[in-house]
């Protein structure tokens, strides 16, 4: 009642060191007498930042052992065992409520200043701002070294004591992570570039609804997430691109570095928003299969012929946008002996794309299509039109 933490150390049997003290009163409002004040110094600012406000202290209360025919007890000299014993009419899970979801406890931590929140709800929270949600103090370290471990002591009271409220819990945690693992429906969608087949997209990650898509793509285990362009009157394009998360590179400041590769093509079917970043209800695109001989014979021709096109361009470059190609994008893709290996055809057509300078909404149509020949003649109009301009 009087807001003062007692000392860890035991205390002294002998008269209190005369100073400020507190006088507690009972419920009845009578005094219960003189209690022992901490003597500490008081912490600074930079101190208070390492310790605990609230700690679990068992050593008030030493376990003991009754001898069999004696009822003397003894005090045990190492602390072997210690199992939580809470009255469960005293139990009340409203209690165990984390005070940003205000559901019960899932995954508990507990940040250096005292304070517990599920994990996901404090993760959310230190996208947008290094601090405590509650008490606004500062967790620039603590978000530095991403090390959220569970509340052992909560965690196991939770699950033992509030059995039926911790399985109620799990099942929605478990429903909303099904409904995030869908790779059709309400697929998140980073709107910002052009994105291609086998083609390395590297990010950097810095707005607070991106850092949650990219936490809960990893947290769901697809790994996966549409990039799109953006469209002034529909948000994002028609077609976009999946991609593939590699690696997933954290800086102190709670920025990322995701290391994403093309994977499958999309056409968007229908828009919409979830915790601010924009999803989608998708179908993927595959190229139409060439059955006739003498047709994938003319087809084979026409890639051989704009494979030795985009070779010769690419090697005439200037020597400085050549090696920026190859730092960002890679050497060129070898020949492929089957065309038509891959639902998106050979890889050197989207590296081309990727590399070749020319408009995005360009590059969205011939992403679009679905005939390998069509996308070949594209590719080597471009080709033809930047050799026929010559070189300063």
């Amino acid at each position: 009642p009087c807001g003062r933490f007692p000392s860890s150390e035991p205390s002294p049997k002998t008269t209190p060191t005369p100073g400020p003290s507190c006088l507690c009163t009972s419920p009845s409002g009578q005094p219960e007498g003189l209690k022992r004040v901490c003597s500490a110094p008081q912490l600074g600012d930079q101190d208070k930042g390492s310790l605990l406000k609230r700690k679990l202290s068992v050593s008030d209360t030493e376990p003991c052992f009754v001898d069999s025919g004696s009822s003397k007890h003894k005090k045990q000299g190492q602390l072997s065992s210690f199992s939580l014993s809470v009255p469960e009419n005293l139990l009340d899970p409203n209690d165990l409520e984390c005070s940003l979801c205000m559901r019960l406890f899932y995954e508990p931590v507990t940040t250096p200043c005292g304070h517990t929140f599920c994990k996901n709800c404090l993760e959310r929270c230190l996208d947008h701002t290094p601090q405590c949600p509650l008490c606004k103090e500062s967790l620039k370290e603590y978000l530095a070294c991403r090390k959220y471990v569970v509340t052992t002591v909560l965690d196991m009271m939770i699950k033992q004591y509030l059995s039926q409220e911790y399985a109620e819990r799990t099942k929605t945690h478990l429903e909303e992570t099904r409904e995030l693992s869908d790779l059709t429906k309400n697929v998140p969608i980073f709107v910002c570039t052009m994105a291609y087949p086998t083609v390395p997209c590297p990010l950097h990650v810095f707005e607070p609804r991106y850092r949650l898509m990219i936490r809960r793509c990893m947290d769901t285990g697809t790994q996966q997430f549409g990039m799109c362009i953006n469209d002034p009157q529909k948000g994002f394009a028609d077609y976009g691109c999946m991609l593939i998360i590699r690696s997933v590179h954290f800086l102190p400041d709670g920025r990322s570095v995701v290391d994403t590769i093309g994977g499958k093509r999309f056409r968007v079917l229908s828009r919409g928003m979830k915790d601010g970043y924009s999803t989608a209800d998708i179908e993927h695109l595959e190229d139409t299969r060439v059955e006739d001989s003498d047709e994938l014979e003319r087809l084979q021709e026409l890639h051989d012929a704009v494979y030795e096109q985009a070779r010769v361009w690419f090697q005439n470059l200037k020597i400085r946008f050549h090696n920026q190609i190859l730092q960002h994008f890679g050497p060129m893709p070898e020949q492929e002996a089957d065309i038509q290996a891959t639902p998106n055809g050979p890889a050197c057509c989207w590296w081309l794309l990727a590399v070749l300078p020319i408009d995005p909404r360009y590059q969205l149509s011939v992403l679009s299509m679905t005939s390998l020949k069509e996308r070949l003649v594209k590719i080597q109009h471009i080709l033809t039109y930047l050799q026929s301009i010559p070189s300063d």
